[in-house]
């Protein structure tokens, strides 16, 4: 165990910990019903994988390796992105670059992304990993293998998880379909994950690694905020068994890898889509707010993420700075709020301690597009439970905020820098 340096904020971050997972608690759908075994191997499962990453040395070295890899498959995806875009794909500070652009510099590489883990999926690899970590969690915490193979999913790919648990579907508890939500707003799939090594490499020291790690994290932590805000009060039908991965079914390699980047095509049109739309509304918001009460939303907003900064163990100074990117993130996604933190970060404006909580807080698809995302992506494999979708869904992207801070939380804990 690495020598470490434990302070008043560890502590504070422990406490936040407990704290968030009481505010869950308090606005339960059904307090009596709470599934304690859960909460309990969730929050251990947390606080391990945490210490282990954060203070052993094997841990350290295998988050080093894990954000070396995947910066270094970055770079091999830019070959493809240079040679369409050529200069305009080269980044800052290379003299050949010609600035930073959104559109060729870190949006492609999600195409590379997206085709590299659909081979993986092809070749059976991704799903006997995604299978593995399904089976950790319904024999620890005892939720039903269609929650666990779902929520493992996660944290690999998006919302097209759901393909993979499709025959469970119609016959799922509501808290289930909750736990879903829950899961599929706490984390990233991996090839979002890609843009935000793209504006955090440099800025963040192993950006990509704990990327990586916040993302793990958040699958125990969305099950611990979603069975605390929607306990079961069921039976589901895949309890006590985890079924098998449900895949796309390509015909070969080539075909995978084609569906894969036709998949990153899509998802790029719909994130250019939600920030020009979001963007825009709330820049018309701030007009107004401006107009009435010389005060922006992401400001009003940020004073209500205040005390959770402050539980997630972030010093007093920098409080106002990460509240601000988690109110920006519920209404603007997380990709605005990852562009800010790399510039005040770049900038000084914010302290390491605080911009590394921030990196594993934001790590998570905690707002309002991506409620709408999430119902239409699933009520396209099971029309008939569209209106338990939305029934569950504000309740989730509650879950999902609370359980995403959980995960700041824990890097709070676990970080002596």
């Amino acid at each position: 165990m690495a020598e470490t340096n434990v302070t008043i904020y560890n502590l504070v971050s422990l406490a936040g910990l407990f704290g968030l997972m009481a505010t869950a608690w308090a606005v339960s759908r059904n307090r009596r019903n709470v599934n304690w075994r859960l909460i309990v191997w969730a929050t251990v499962l947390q606080l391990a994988f945490g210490l282990f990453v954060f203070q052993s040395p094997v841990g350290r070295d295998a988050l080093w390796a894990a954000g070396q890899t995947i910066v270094r498959l970055i770079a091999l995806g830019n070959e493809g992105v240079e040679f369409v875009f050529g200069n305009l794909a080269i980044s800052p500070p290379d003299r050949r670059s010609l600035g930073f652009f959104l559109i060729f510099q870190g949006f492609p590489v999600i195409i590379f992304f997206s085709a590299f883990m659909a081979l993986l999926y092809y070749l059976r690899i991704l799903p006997a990993v995604v299978r593995a970590f399904a089976w950790v969690f319904a024999r620890t915490m005892r939720v039903s293998g269609a929650e666990a193979l779902y929520t493992a999913g996660q944290i690999f790919t998006g919302v097209e998880s759901a393909t993979a648990i499709r025959p469970y579907l119609l016959k799922m508890t509501d808290s289930e379909l909750h736990a879903l939500m829950t899961a599929g707003l706490s984390t990233v799939a991996t090839n979002i994950l890609a843009l935000y090594v793209a504006y955090l490499t440099g800025v963040v020291e192993d950006a990509a690694g704990h990327l990586m790690a916040a993302s793990v994290l958040g699958a125990p932590a969305a099950l611990v905020a979603a069975k605390l805000v929607w306990p079961e009060d069921g039976r589901p039908e895949t309890m006590g068994h985890v079924p098998p991965v449900h895949t796309a079914g390509h015909s070969s390699a080539t075909d995978a890898v084609i569906n894969g980047a036709m998949d990153g095509v899509r998802l790029i049109v719909g994130i250019v889509a939600l920030l020009i739309a979001f963007l825009g509304l709330l820049a018309v918001a701030n007009s107004l707010l401006g107009w009435l009460a010389n005060v922006q939303l992401e400001t009003l907003l940020g004073y209500a993420f205040r005390p959770f900064a402050l539980m997630m163990g972030v010093p007093w100074d920098d409080a106002d700075k990460v509240a601000e990117l988690l109110g920006t993130r519920t209404i603007a996604t997380e990709v605005v709020s990852y562009n800010r933190l790399a510039a005040w970060t770049r900038d000084g404006l914010i302290g390491p301690r605080a911009a590394l909580i921030s990196v594993y807080a934001l790590c998570g698809f905690a707002h309002v597009a991506s409620v709408a995302i999430y119902i239409g992506g699933t009520a396209a494999l099971v029309p008939e439970r569209r209106k338990d979708l939305a029934k569950v869904a504000w309740r989730a992207l509650l879950a999902g905020t609370i359980a995403s801070m959980m995960t700041g939380a824990v890097a709070g804990v676990c970080y002596t820098g």
